[in-house]
């Protein structure tokens, strides 16, 4: 897992999260528990109703113990994607954490 992590260094990813929250921003660190070091972070939360929600976080810190999914974004097709009129259920957490 630590040798696809170092491809994505300095890239921007997408990290999903155990509990269903979706994390975007470039990655700057990790170590072998994949607890994951995020700059220029948000969180984007998404609604049914409503456009994509953007929460700015800034450097930002992820427990590998909470990182479900993580993935390369591509930045030029990510931009042209309009949030605003994007709708979609959250997801749901994939685990309890205990």
């Amino acid at each position: 897992m630590t040798s696809t992590l170092e491809s994505y260094m300095n890239r921007m990813v997408n990290v999903v999260t155990g509990d269903g929250r979706v994390i975007v921003g470039l990655l700057k660190g990790f170590d072998q528990l994949i607890n994951l070091v995020i700059e220029d972070a948000h969180e984007r939360c998404y609604s049914e109703t409503d456009g994509v929600l953007i929460t700015p976080l800034g450097l930002y810190i992820i427990r590998g113990e909470n990182v479900a999914i993580i993935g390369e974004i591509d930045e030029e097709l990510d931009k042209r994607v309009d949030l605003e009129n994007v709708k979609a259920a959250p997801l749901a957490p994939i685990w309890v954490p205990q």
